[in-house]
This record gives C-alpha cells, sequence and structure tokens, in this order.
C-alpha cells in the first residue's frame, strides 16, 4: 500500500523518518512546503497539495493540530477522491468533532478511521506509539500491518468517536500528573529538601509514575527548550477534555484549576516549550 502523510510538524516528521527507514513508500504534504525538504531528502515523495496526495495514496494519515486544520485540508480535496483512499485521522480532536468528520468523509463513498496516538517523538520515531482506533472494524483490519509498524499492539476500542475519548482521559492524565508533580516539587524546594531524597520516597511509594522522572531534570533546571509535546498543545488538549466532560455532567473543579495554571504558562511566553513548563507557573525559578 502507498501511504500518505498530511501534517509534517514535530510528530508528523518524526514517524515519517520511522516509515521511511522501514523502507515504506511514503507520500507527504505540509501546507508550508519547506518543512517536507529533509523528507524528500530522505527519500520521500513531496505532493504539491492535498488533492495530489490522496489522488497517490491508498491510505492517508492526518497529523494535524486540530479539527479546524483537519477540516481546511478536506475543504482542499475533491470528494470523489475519497473514495479511494482509507482517511486516517491521528491528532487529538473531541469525539463529536471526530464523528462529524467521519460523517463528512463517508457521505462522499469515503473511508475513515480515527487512531489517536500516545507519545512523543522518541515514540514517533521508533515505532512504538501507542495507537487508540476506533471506526468500522474491517478499516482497522486494512489499516492494521500499517499501525502495526507505528505503534505496539494497537488497541481497537470501538465506534468512532470512542478512540477520541480515551486519548482525550489519557491526555487528562497528562495535565493532572504534571500539575501534581510541579507543586509538590516545588514545595519541597521551597522548604529546602534534597530533590533527590523526595524522589527516592516518590519511587518506592505507589504514587510513582515514570513522567515524573522524564520531566524531573526540565523542572528542577527550569528548562523547558527543544520540547517533544508543546504546552499550548496540553492546553489546548485541556480545553477539548472540559468542554466533553461539562457536556457530560462531570464536575471538572479539579482540571478547571490546572487550565488556570496553563494558561499562566502560555502568559508567560511559554507556549512552544515542553510542558513541563508548568513548573514555571506554579514557581518561577529564583534569582
Amino acid at each position: 500500500m502507498k501511504i500518505g502523510l498530511i501534517g509534517t510538524g514535530l510528530m508528523g516528521q518524526a514517524l515519517s523518518h520511522h516509515l521511511l527507514a522501514e523502507n515504506q513508500p511514503l507520500v507527504v504534504f505540509n501546507r508550508s512546503l519547506e518543512k517536507c525538504d529533509e523528507l524528500k531528502a530522505r527519500g520521500a515523495a513531496v505532493a504539491t497539495s492535498a488533492q495530489a496526495l490522496v489522488e497517490q495514496c491508498d491510505i492517508c494519515l492526518l497529523f494535524l493540530s486540530d479539527a479546524k486544520a483537519i477540516n481546511s485540508v478536506l475543504d482542499d480535496i475533491n470528494t470523489e477522491t475519497f473514495k479511494n483512499c482509507l482517511i486516517i485521522q491521528m491528532g487529538t480532536i473531541a469525539p463529536e468533532e471526530s464523528r462529524e468528520l467521519a460523517n463528512r468523509v463517508k457521505t462522499t463513498g469515503g473511508r475513515y478511521l480515527e487512531c489517536p496516538v500516545l507519545g512523543s517523538l522518541p515514540e514517533a520515531g521508533s515505532g512504538k506509539l501507542i495507537l487508540m482506533a476506533a471506526g468500522e472494524k474491517s478499516d482497522f483490519n486494512t489499516a492494521l500491518p500499517l499501525l502495526e509498524l507505528i505503534g505496539h499492539e494497537p488497541q481497537y476500542i470501538g465506534e468512532i468517536g470512542q478512540g477520541a475519548t480515551v486519548k482525550l482521559a489519557m491526555n487528562q492524565l497528562i495535565a493532572g500528573l504534571t500539575a501534581s508533580f510541579a507543586l509538590s516539587l516545588a514545595l519541597v524546594e521551597k522548604e529546602g529538601i534534597a530533590t533527590e531524597q523526595f524522589m527516592k520516597i516518590v519511587r518506592d511509594s505507589a504514587l510513582y509514575a515514570p513522567t515524573f522522572d522524564k520531566k524531573l531534570t526540565r523542572m528542577v533546571d527550569r528548562d523547558f527548550s527543544a520540547p517533544n509535546f508543546p504546552t499550548k498543545h496540553l492546553a489546548k488538549d485541556t480545553r477539548l477534555f472540559l468542554t466533553v466532560a461539562n457536556e457530560l455532567g462531570l464536575d471538572t473543579s479539579a482540571l478547571r484549576g490546572i487550565e488556570l495554571l496553563l494558561q499562566k504558562t502560555l502568559d508567560m511566553g511559554l507556549d512552544n516549550t515542553d510542558y513541563s513548563a508548568l513548573m514555571a507557573a506554579v514557581s518561577p525559578k529564583e534569582s
């Protein structure tokens, strides 16, 4: 099968590198075509439009930031073209947004599978992403050989919207764990307690999560450069979760506090830094 990928940002680039390393025939497109230059040098074909890409491919992966960006790309594709290509949406969007996209593609005779991913650049570049697919089981089976290159044991969740729901649930954990860890770490710092002594207790407890050690050095050093997942994207996903959860009657009081903290981080100009920048909002480094 010929694979197309639209959206060569951080994750799209990393995944494309992996697919090319696996000798997969790959066509890429990005509205800023210069973002495809490195992939072209590595052997990818570069389409001059989304329409041209879909015309060439059996499967098209969408790695775009939000539903608005996805719809904007789909606007540029002749609906007749969808009939020959399975569209796989891999970004983080709301369940209802995914259902609307599915309806848009399917009413033209096309096929649509949602498959949001969990993981960052190292996982995308090594084929170890966690995949949460939903849609027609036949479409999942068609895509499975490719999905198995992208992640270990791709999970089939169920009908359209359910994969998107699980992804939002996972990203809410990212926000919650990161904010809670930053606050605890800031407290022991303020009291002059050695970080490693605190971390030994955390690691020996049932409260430990591996993400704590992944973000520890960044938080201690207040170095949030070279992000795998920028703060602005976590803020966007947190707001999506709040919208969906509020519509379902869930109490989101705790997450609303974290959303305010994320907004403070953005207001500090840290929108394009690693989301561990929550630490800067909780406790700016004293000079």
